[in-house]
């Protein structure tokens, strides 16, 4: 097997009500690929889709790769989201926060650069 790329997916309880979170978290609308779908495309590659399952919500995580951890935990921080769980080690630096319905998301600046291929 050949694996291009990744698409990631967090579960929520009502789209209609997280997509604004995750609008404000990305910068951006998100692209309503069905009705119980919103999916949010990264330049580097790979993507996030936000689906509505409430009997899934919260259980989910994802990371999204960064490329300045402090200036997105401090973003962060001003649009009220609590980054003040962080990490670091030789390797990468992390800043963990969760979606209003408690799913887990991994900001990740990778340090070392066999991380970055």
């Amino acid at each position: 097997m050949t694996i291009r790329n990744a698409l990631a997916s967090l579960a929520v309880r009502n789209l209609d009500a997280a997509e604004p979170w995750y609008r404000q978290l990305f910068g951006r609308p998100g692209h309503r690929a069905m009705q119980e779908v919103a999916e949010w495309k990264f330049d580097g590659g790979g993507g996030l889709q936000v689906y509505q399952l409430p009997e899934r919500a919260g259980t989910c995580s994802c990371t999204l790769a960064v490329e300045n951890l402090d200036s997105e935990a401090a973003r962060l921080v001003s649009l009220g989201i609590n980054a003040r769980c962080r990490t670091e080690d030789e390797r990468v630096r992390t800043v963990m926060i969760a979606d209003p319905d408690g799913n887990s998301i991994a900001l990740a600046e990778p340090i070392d650069p066999t991380l970055l291929r």
